[in-house]
């Protein structure tokens, strides 16, 4: 079982974004965008996790990059197989179909104006237990640090992001699901 986080997207931002014309060290790298908690001058994580909690893949995009287009790229995700759990933001037959060709089911849930369609008793509920991803972000944000506030390079903040992955990697308690008892419903 393989969980993608999906929306909100963990933004990593390089300053606040009205001072973006200013910034010399992300200038041409680092891009303007927008997420849950407003416009961000920055870069967005994607992450893929296991439902143990521990981290596939990642990847880093500019803050204008559409949160779909990672899927969309076989580069991504072909280490991945079996079922990704996303949110409403990711519905659409085309990368529905183009993941389904690479060995990958897309669950999402339903959005107001669609039809109702039948899902597995467990994939319903591994759906509900997405929120082990944001506990996955909010590790990595506060315990490992990986938002840093004024990198003096580039460099420094990959090597302070790649760093705090790996230090997430050896915290002995991550977020996990216990899937177990699941297996006993299906």
């Amino acid at each position: 079982m393989i969980f993608r986080k999906q929306y909100p997207i963990t933004v990593l931002k390089a300053c606040h974004y009205k001072r973006e014309k200013q910034n010399k060290v992300f200038k041409g790298i680092a891009a303007k965008g927008r997420g849950t908690m407003g416009w961000f001058f920055g870069f967005k994580l994607h992450i893929v996790i296991n439902e143990r909690g521990e981290i596939i893949d990642f990847l880093i995009t500019q803050g204008n990059v559409d949160d779909r287009q990672p899927l969309k790229d076989k580069t991504f995700h072909d280490k991945v197989f079996g079922k990704i759990f996303a949110d409403r933001g990711y519905i659409g037959k085309d990368l529905f179909e183009k993941l389904f060709v690479d060995g990958i089911h897309l669950i999402t849930k339903i959005k107001n104006n669609m039809k109702n369609a039948i899902m597995h008793v467990y994939d319903k509920i591994l759906l509900r237990k997405r929120a082990v991803v944001e506990s996955v972000n909010d590790i990595l944000k506060n315990q490992c640090q990986i938002e840093h506030t004024r990198p003096r390079s580039f460099d420094n903040f990959i090597t302070n992001l790649v760093s705090g992955l790996i230090a997430y990697s050896f915290y002995p308690t991550k977020p996990n699901i216990n899937i177990d008892d699941f297996q006993r419903i299906g």
